[in-house]
């Protein structure tokens, strides 16, 4: 390995002088014909700086084994009873296993915050609607964030996201096309989370229902029901539905928890389904194949969305400034509860 008195006798000047135009010395006056005989002597020798080497091996630590933050916005007891962010998270810490990356920090919205582990990190991955005056107060420094669906900003982070208005189109064409007319809508809200309080944000199943079914004609205000994403309030809603003098023929609902809630009620007002009223539900999670009555539902590839994040963040770590957003499909899965086999 050469030497500072090798590039000083290459160059022909004191290893003093070599020393300190190699390290940055802004107070040393040589000339640039001088100072350019240093640098060829480095380069045609192979000499690194100490700095020079402490970033290579910055580098080469970062590239092998980069620290990963992980930002959700539920607890650990919401997450339990949402499979389907809980699914994205597995995803994401199947891949980071995958890729052999162990130095992953956790971060749940509502929990104090460690900033000092924060400042140590290459990267962010940030699963659901997460304020961006939220993010900044957590992830301070980082430029390397990908999002998880959602997409605040598409010219700026990485995102996976659904297109939710397309799957809900799939599901509603689906029961037109099988001669349902009188669809209603049980779903929930969709929020964005800040640190400190949370706001509404568009939901596009209920949007795009609301088109599809003015499109057709066949919008009915008292056909809707919003509440809570969870199987209580898919319980107590269809409860309710179920009081009115009209009542809808087959229900689009918004996720598989709140589906499995409604059968529930169903049952209770000895309601048959499909036979007497068809459900198709969104999100396919692992039980909706097993309920009573197995759902017919839109599939999210909720696993796949949180692998697919991991390798966007690796790729932007190792140099990648270009942002990009990966839409993953979905696909229909005919079971009985729509009450058709096409």
């Amino acid at each position: 390995m050469a030497t500072i008195k090798d590039l000083a006798k290459l160059s022909k000047v004191s290893a003093a002088t070599v020393s300190r135009v190699l390290n940055g010395d802004e107070t040393i006056t040589v000339q640039d014909q001088t100072r350019q005989r240093i640098y060829q002597a480095a380069k045609e020798l192979g000499y690194k700086t100490i700095h020079e080497r402490r970033n290579q091996q910055q580098t080469s630590k970062s590239k092998k084994n980069p620290a990963i933050g992980v930002v959700l916005f539920l607890s650990n007891e919401e997450e339990l009873s949402d499979p389907y962010f809980l699914a994205i998270r597995q995803g994401i810490e199947e891949e980071l296993i995958k890729q052999g990356i162990s130095t992953t920090t956790m971060i749940r919205l509502y929990d104090k915050v460690d900033h000092q582990k924060v400042q140590e990190l290459d990267g962010m991955i940030i699963v659901g609607r997460i304020n961006g005056e939220a993010l900044k107060k957590i992830s301070g420094h980082i430029k390397n964030i990908v999002y998880i669906n959602h997409s605040p900003d598409e010219d700026i982070y990485d995102s996976v996201v659904v297109d939710f208005q397309k799957a809900t189109e799939k599901a509603l064409q689906h029961m037109l096309k099988a001669g349902y007319k009188r669809i209603g809508y049980i779903g929930g809200v969709e929020r964005e989370h800040l640190k400190e309080r949370t706001i509404i944000g568009e939901d596009q199943r209920i949007t795009t229902y609301e088109k599809v079914m003015k499109s057709e004609g066949l919008y009915e205000p008292s056909y809707v029901f919003i509440g809570e994403y969870t199987m209580m309030q898919g319980y107590e809603l269809m409860k309710k539905a179920l009081k009115q003098n009209d009542v809808p023929e087959a229900f689009f609902i918004a996720s598989d928890p709140m589906a499995i809630g409604a059968l529930r009620a169903l049952q209770e007002f000895g309601i048959s389904v499909p036979s007497d009223l068809a459900i198709v539900s969104f999100d396919d999670i692992e039980m909706a194949e097993f309920c009573s009555t197995p759902l017919t539902s839109v599939k999210v590839h909720t696993k796949e969305m949180g692998q697919t994040g991991v390798k966007l963040l690796l790729d932007r770590i190792n140099g990648r400034e270009l942002p990009l957003k990966v839409t993953v499909p979905t696909e229909l899965v005919i079971r009985q509860s729509c009450g058709t086999n096409q």
